[in-house]
């Protein structure tokens, strides 16, 4: 196996410009995972270190070897897709082999493979079967098998989870990271669901805009976000933002009904308005009037509760336990100085 790095890559089409100066380094046998909002360029990033699509300016390596000019078929590469595309007309066996017959393998080579990947993927009671008769998991497990046969050297995933059910997600979640550390594959993943990446991924690449805002381990993003946006997409539910304003005795927050010291943390001059951020678990409710709840999202033993606080902002806390206040409820907001997180109100990069 072996890992992938980008160069100064660039991608237009005409005088659009989708992809902006990427420069990424993907170790051997890591799991990098493409996280963004819809049309935030991962997929066209995807397919350009697939082949499928040219790459404008910048390079490509798989390994040791340039690929930026490479057809497709000789990058060493495997992509699993959305849909499945499979042949309706051929089993399970047929579809997973069917690239190595088309490229001349011998047929005992064809069964060999055929059957290991089926044995890694649990399919080894299906490959009579055709997709029609298979649950969607089933059928994207094929696909991950179809891939797996051709022995590739890197592993391409484009939101391959996006059309199943809920609890078939997290199924395939699971089997997808067991695969990799089975097989120890270099695996490059995109989604939109930043649940996917956080629990799948070694490295994250968090994309706006076609533009790379942060790179790192998923705890690092989660925990020391570079800017509002990062802060903002890591993390179910997402991050609360306020305003703020600096005084000479720290940073206040009108809508909190608060102060942040932040000692450690270099502010603007005195007056100057800044975004103040605070995860739905840093909050604790108690009766007041700093807020209303206005709803509870009540899962299981955990719930979200729903503010509208004096000022008109909105507000989402993690609660858990029996003893939780009823909707409608006034209440005040307690936190901790160190689970603040401050931005810049204009460029929305980290104050630190």
């Amino acid at each position: 196996m072996t890992g992938v790095t980008l160069t100064n890559t660039i991608k237009k089409y005409g005088e659009v410009q989708t992809i902006h100066d990427v420069n990424l380094q993907i170790e051997d046998g890591e799991f990098c995972v493409f996280v963004g909002p819809s049309g935030c360029g991962k997929s066209t990033l995807l397919r350009m270190v697939a082949g499928l699509e040219e790459t404008t300016s910048g390079q490509i390596h798989i390994g040791n070897r340039d690929v930026t000019n490479v057809d497709a078929a000789e990058r060493g590469v495997a992509m699993v897709f959305q849909s499945y595309a499979l042949y309706p007309h051929m089993t399970v066996e047929e579809n997973m082999g069917f690239g190595l017959k088309m490229t001349g393998h011998p047929k005992a080579e064809i069964t060999k493979k055929v059957s290991e990947a089926s044995h890694i993927l649990k399919l080894d009671d299906y490959l009579k079967r055709k997709p029609k008769a298979l649950s969607g998991g089933q059928r994207q497990r094929v696909a991950i098998g179809r891939a797996i046969v051709r022995g590739p050297e890197v592993f391409l995933f484009d939101e391959p989870l996006s059309n199943l059910d809920a609890e078939l997600r997290v199924d395939m979640r699971v089997e997808i990271a067991r695969l990799h550390k089975e097989i120890g594959a270099t695996m490059i993943y995109v989604t939109h669901d930043q649940v996917e990446a956080m629990t799948l991924a070694d490295k994250i690449v968090v994309l706006r805009a076609g533009r790379v805002e942060q790179v790192g381990k998923p705890m690092d993003l989660y925990n020391d976000p570079d800017n509002r946006f990062v802060a903002g997409f890591i993390g179910s539910p997402g991050m609360n933002f306020v305003a703020g304003q600096v005084t000479d005795k720290g940073v206040e927050i009108a809508a909190l009904g608060g102060r942040v010291v932040a000692p450690n943390v270099t502010l603007p001059p005195i007056g100057t308005e800044v975004i103040v951020g605070l995860r739905p678990q840093s909050i604790t409710l108690s009766a007041g009037d700093t807020a209303q709840l206005e709803l509870r999202e009540r899962l299981g033993a955990v719930a979200y509760d729903h503010l509208i606080c004096t000022d008109g902002s909105k507000l989402i806390v993690e609660t858990r336990g029996e003893d939780m206040l009823e909707e409608g409820t006034s209440v005040s907001l307690s936190f901790n100085d160190a689970d603040v997180f401050l931005f810049d109100k204009e460029t929305e990069a980290r104050l630190r």
